[in-house]
């Protein structure tokens, strides 16, 4: 059975309303059949919500309160969220891991009340320079992992993990095709083997200095089940063309060699 591939748009605090609607012009006229979706800045959810509802690209969010409702300024609900259509939020990524010192638990809180909000959450995870050279992915993987793991049990199957190697993040160091293999095995084994076997339903994307250039590479590799675009994204015929490498792509990728683990699962 083939799974379609994802392909999500991370604009960070960057876009405007004129960027928005220049994306759906774009969308209108050449739209490659791609599963994709555009995590825009909290106040363009609405203008997304009327410029993407009549067309295949779904939006989300770029992060949500791991409470419900109350006395927290400035944080956004997941249920406002989706009560503004949209679909999905980013939830973990490195730069609020690093610029607001969120801890695995409290990523763990937010992906449970996306998913109780009717939300995808698009957990990111990965190592940082330093925790590379050490050797020590696979250290950081699962404990960044471990926590949600046991947070979100069987609803871990309705949950999209995005890995992105920090020290790649934004730099145009991309990672190769074998560590990324490797990389995306293990998660894949870990998250079986804590959570059984409905957690090989989960997806997998890669995400980390991708554009239309290196796309297909990483679209090609085993266990890569979409695209975390950042940058790539701003611009829509940029975006459109890794939507159509992903399109393209076969989704009959031969499973990862176990023969070269970066760790074990346990």
């Amino acid at each position: 059975m083939t799974a379609a591939k994802l392909v999500v748009g991370n604009w960070k605090m960057n876009g405007s309303l004129v960027r928005v609607r220049a994306f759906a012009d774009v969308v209108a006229r050449d739209w490659p059949g791609c599963e994709s979706v555009l995590c825009v800045p909290h106040p363009l959810l609405p203008a997304a919500q009327m410029a993407f509802g009549a067309t295949p690209l779904r939006w989300g969010a770029q992060d949500c309160s791991a409470e419900d409702d109350g006395a927290f300024t400035g944080e956004v609900s997941a249920r406002m969220i989706g009560e503004l259509g949209a679909r999905y939020v980013i939830i973990g990524h490195s730069e609020r891991r690093l610029a607001h010192a969120e801890t695995d638990g409290q990523i763990a809180s937010k992906a449970q009340r996306a998913l109780a909000a009717g939300l995808t959450p698009i957990v990111c995870v990965g190592e940082n320079a330093e925790e590379r050279d050490g050797e020590q992915t696979a250290m950081v993987l699962r404990r960044q992992l471990v926590q949600l793991v046991r947070a979100l049990g069987r609803d871990l199957a309705c949950v999209v993990i995005a890995y992105e190697p920090v020290w790649a993040i934004g730099t145009g160091a991309a990672a190769e095709p074998g560590l990324i293999e490797r990389t995306h095995g293990f998660i894949a084994d870990m998250l079986v083997f804590h959570a059984g076997p409905s957690a090989s339903a989960v997806r997998i994307l890669y995400g980390g200095s991708v554009n239309p250039r290196n796309a297909g590479v990483f679209l090609s590799c085993s266990r890569v089940a979409g695209l975390l675009v950042g940058g790539a994204s701003l611009a829509p015929t940029d975006f459109m063309q890794i939507c159509k490498a992903a399109a393209q792509c076969s989704d009959n990728a031969a499973s990862v060699d176990g023969n070269t683990p970066i760790g074990q699962a346990s």
